[in-house]
């Protein structure tokens, strides 16, 4: 799944949410320098805002689709996937993964950002959570339920969440940093906003999702109508609660 977002970058890259600019505004703030490393940093949604905050930016992806998107857009991007990836002697004021570090060993990640970090770089993967209208996530989990049955997670209970289902991730982030050594201890960093959708920006973002990358048309095309009917009734748009939440860490100097 980790490999399949690429399958329609442009429309990843279009219909995505971007990321609140304090989270970025407190990620250059809290590091060294200018320097950074965004690590899966898929068609560069991430990588611009840090970029526009006065930033140099790498990118580092393991899908050749996005980050070949990326350099479209200016980024510079190295395709590989980072545990194995060669720094070739490159150092970063700050190592950055927007909702990706999940999809690393979190041990091997935290390991080869430390390898790549000056002394008192910050290292940072933050995530967007949404939780939608009710009506529109009990749509979302009813379809899902009957069009994707062997889905690996409860859609409903995946609707339903804002933070509660991330626990378990941010804490395994925290443990890999941990475990490494050679950071401070690792803090959550929390920012809530709101993002306002009509049932096409909302539809255009769905297929998307990591649950519907791999399904076929036919099923995304009954996924959408059933969805979309859904939103209609809402009056054609909906507002979009999130938080994007983030294990941040700095690295020591001793280390």
């Amino acid at each position: 799944m980790a490999e399949s977002f690429g399958s329609d970058a442009e429309r990843y890259d279009r219909a995505r949410p971007r990321y609140p600019d304090a989270v970025v505004a407190a990620i250059v703030a809290s590091s060294p320098g200018p320097d950074v490393l965004d690590v899966g940093c898929g068609t560069g949604i991430a990588a611009r805002q840090f970029q526009a905050a006065g930033c140099k930016v790498l990118g580092v992806d393991v899908d050749a689709r996005m980050a070949g998107l990326a350099r479209r857009s200016g980024l510079a991007a190295e395709v590989a996937a980072f545990d194995a990836w060669d720094p070739a002697g490159r150092d970063f004021d700050a190592v950055i993964s927007g909702q990706t570090w999940h999809w690393l060993d979190a041990v091997a990640g935290a390991a080869k950002a430390a390898q790549v970090l000056r002394p008192g770089g910050r290292l940072a993967a933050f995530w967007n959570v949404g939780r939608p209208p009710p009506d529109v996530a009990e749509a979302l989990a009813a379809v899902s339920q009957r069009v994707v049955p062997d889905l690996p997670f409860n859609p409903r209970a995946m609707t339903k969440q804002l933070l509660d289902g991330y626990p378990s991730l941010l804490i395994k982030a925290a443990d890999g940093i941990r475990e490494v050594g050679g950071f401070t201890n690792p803090e959550q960093w929390r920012f809530d906003w709101q993002c306002s959708y009509t049932r096409d920006a909302w539809l255009d973002q769905l297929p998307t999702q990591g649950a519907f990358t791999q399904l076929p048309p036919e099923k995304m095309a009954e996924v959408l109508a059933h969805v979309g009917s859904a939103i209609e009734a809402l009056g054609g748009s909906f507002t979009m609660s999130y938080a994007t939440v983030t294990v941040t860490a700095s690295r020591t100097d001793g280390a």
